[in-house]
């Protein structure tokens, strides 16, 4: 009994905070990008937490890489649930590339446009090479970014093939890729399977387990291969490699 007023309380204190900053940070949206342009990808990244507090998540960084993170990297990461596009932002800073259907989602929506996240449109052409020039901009002018080569949320196990495009920015900019793998451990729960969110948001606020773990590895330097098939071929086998420890 004692157990289940202290969750009640601590649920109720991260859904007030989290209320708190959302409406800070939406209003804030507002305001001129010259005024907001310092502060406000910080406290988005803060936000990202709260936002995995309120749902009671326990978020466990598990630093796999035996050198060093560079410094900018293009961040890649198996997609098994809606969590990530709040998990990802709160662990690393980046900007990171979306469906355009977020952009226009209420409130959310206007948060993520400004805190600098990119998005395009899957299935348009135009719109997938015009995400690649972006994300080439993005890492010019110093910014990491953020992606998932399976092209999409597609479940708890790996989706292949995957995508090249990110794999052809690799090439082109020199940027090491920085490789996390991402294992829910009530896999049912957190796994998207094209519910409504908001239902997905229930579902994961009153698992049983809400142990989630993000493994990072070791930058794969693009400059050791040839063409973005043999890079990406390379970082598919990665993750099927992980896959087969960490789910079967």
């Amino acid at each position: 009994m004692i157990l289940s007023i202290s969750y009640f309380i601590r649920t109720l204190i991260g859904l007030i905070d989290l209320t708190l900053l959302t409406g800070l940070l939406y209003l804030s949206s507002y305001l001129p990008k010259k005024i907001i342009k310092k502060w406000y990808s910080p406290v988005f990244h803060y936000w990202c937490n709260v936002f995995a507090r309120a749902l009671r998540v326990d978020l466990f960084l598990h630093q796999k890489n035996h050198k060093p993170l560079p410094k900018q990297y293009i961040l890649i990461a198996n997609h098994p649930s809606a969590f990530e596009d709040v998990g990802m932002p709160a662990l690393f800073k980046a900007r990171f590339l979306a469906k355009k259907e977020v952009e226009h989602w209420p409130i959310v929506g206007r948060i993520s446009r400004a805190a600098g996240t990119l998005y395009f449109d899957r299935e348009n052409k135009e719109s997938r090479q015009d995400a690649s020039n972006r994300l080439l901009d993005t890492l010019k002018a110093g910014d990491s970014i953020g992606i998932y080569p399976e092209g999409g949320c597609k479940g708890r196990r790996i989706y292949t093939p995957f995508r090249f495009g990110i794999f052809e920015v690799a090439i082109q900019s020199g940027i090491p890729l920085l490789p996390v793998f991402i294992h829910y451990e009530a896999q049912e729960s957190f796994e998207w399977q094209h519910q409504h969110l908001l239902y997905k948001l229930w579902m994961i606020i009153t698992a049983q387990n809400r142990r989630a773990n993000y493994y990072v590895y070791d930058a794969i330097d693009p400059k050791n291969f040839k063409n973005k098939q043999e890079l990406c071929h390379y970082v598919e086998q990665r993750y099927l490699d992980w896959q087969r420890r960490y789910l079967d």
